[in-house]
């Protein structure tokens, strides 16, 4: 055990330390999934076509044709993912009773079992790669190789929406992924559960290294975009422009402790405040610019509202239209969809309700609410709500960052509070998000069973038939 005093947040480190911390976010992950594509499917958005998720097992990864859409085969998906959600929590609950009977609540014995997270962690990275056909093969199979491609795919491979969401989900998980090595520290010898520590010298620029390794691997993904041949867009470089600003938030924040943690030791931390140091300043302007940002992209972009989108003279003066029907059941059905049809451009009569598909969720609406969107599948209130809910967060991500960075705080109570509010608001991201790529869809007339899928921004034509 090392020598450093122990934090004040010594009862939470006991009772809950920090790996099984990760291990409940990782469930929370696991059952926001679940939850994810049983509201989509609930809400009659054809979650299979839009991010290619088939049962078939018999078909190969990746695969460029979505077939019509299948409410079957998603229940059979998310009923798979809530199983694996429920054995997942009853491994780590379980361990967790082990822990809690062993230690009996004595910080004294916290390091001597602290060996218990770590084998339940590395017994699920054991399931998780196993290769025979037990414990959902399938879906782990499926997670492995969306993971390969996110990570290993060659420079003029399409980037699929499904690999999209994917990465993007794993930069709500920055420092949790920081987490994970802080842990991987801690069950070292001579280190503990209670004091963890980021090591010394040049290896105190690991643990930002590895939180901004999600982001890095989404920075690729827009180049990969951007410099595809067929690519005419601007968008993918000004996408990869958000993920670049994170790096100077981690990078400056790691600077920070390190150097405070120096002026310590030099016996002169008293003597300058955060706010009198340059490296505070420019954190805080890289913080407010990575910020506003990703709000801005996440409501313009990843939303297609038009709250922060400038509007000209004319489009101001111009009365708003009824929203235009809604082109999505015809795409739910397994009937090709008429290109040359306008049945999208024609305006929905006062009283008429858009339907999202039979039996399904449905909104009636007669204007389209002032900053959205004229399509909207889920209640107008709760637009507002992810809308402010998502400023919040996105203003207290670098906050975040930076109290994750400074370790001796990473187990607190008031940390894994602000990780889940983190995913929660991921879980969200995700309904809007998906929603979205539909509309688009459903927009721009693609049929569900067009010859070529359109992934995010690569264009369909450029997608060959394998």
């Amino acid at each position: 055990m090392n020598g450093t005093a122990i934090n004040p947040d010594i009862p939470l480190a006991v009772i809950f330390p920090l790996p099984f911390q990760i291990l409940a976010l990782v469930g929370l992950a696991i059952l926001g999934w679940a939850t994810n594509l049983h509201g989509l499917d609930v809400a009659g958005i054809d979650v299979i076509s839009s991010m290619d998720l088939r049962t078939d097992v018999s078909s190969p990864l990746p695969a460029h044709y979505p077939a019509p859409r299948q409410s079957s085969g998603l229940v059979a998906l998310y009923r798979s993912v809530y199983r694996i959600f429920i054995a997942y929590a009853s491994l780590c609950f379980a361990s967790w009773i082990v822990y809690r009977y062993t230690t009996h609540g004595d910080a004294r014995l916290v390091d001597v079992f602290g060996y218990i997270p770590g084998m339940v962690a590395l017994s699920l990275v054991c399931i998780l790669l196993c290769p025979y056909n037990i414990l959902h093969k399938t879906e782990r199979r499926k997670f492995l190789q969306a993971i390969r491609r996110c990570l290993l795919s060659s420079s003029d491979s399409p980037v699929y929406f499904s690999d999209v969401v994917l990465a993007d989900i794993f930069t709500s998980f920055a420092q949790v992924i920081g987490d994970v090595w802080l842990s991987l520290c801690m069950l070292l010898p001579g280190h503990s559960i209670l004091n963890p520590t980021a090591g010394v010298g040049l290896s105190r620029w690991i643990l930002p290294t590895v939180m901004s390794f999600p982001s890095l691997v989404r920075l690729r993904q827009c180049v990969i975009e951007y410099s595809h041949q067929s690519n005419t867009s601007r968008r993918p470089l000004y996408n990869a422009l958000k993920y670049a600003t994170a790096f100077p938030v981690i990078y400056l924040s790691a600077a920070q402790r390190i150097t405070i943690a120096d002026a310590a030791v030099a016996e002169a931390a008293d003597k300058a405040w955060y706010g009198e140091q340059a490296l505070f300043r420019l954190w805080l302007l890289a913080a407010m610019v990575n910020s506003l940002y990703s709000f801005w992209w996440d409501v313009t972009n990843d939303w297609g509202f038009e709250l922060l989108t400038p509007r000209s003279e004319e489009q101001t003066r111009e009365p708003r239209s009824p929203p235009k029907r809604l082109v999505l059941p015809d795409l739910h059905s397994a009937a090709p969809l008429n290109p040359g049809s306008n049945s999208y451009d024609t305006p929905i009569s006062p009283g008429e309700t858009t339907r999202l598909s039979p039996g399904r969720f449905s909104y009636s609406k007669y204007y389209q609410p002032q900053g959205l969107r004229a399509t909207l599948h889920f209640p107008v209130l709760l637009y507002h709500f992810l809308i402010i809910f998502d400023l919040v967060l996105r203003l207290t991500w670098s906050m975040k960052l930076f109290s994750v960075l400074n370790v001796n705080s990473a187990a607190s109570i008031g940390n894994f509070c602000l990780k889940a509010a983190e995913l929660f608001r991921r879980w969200m991201w995700v309904f809007i998000r998906v929603e979205w790529e539909m509309i688009k869809k459903g927009r721009d007339g693609k049929r569900i069973d067009d010859d070529v899928a359109e992934y995010e921004l690569i264009p369909s034509a450029t997608i060959e038939r394998t």
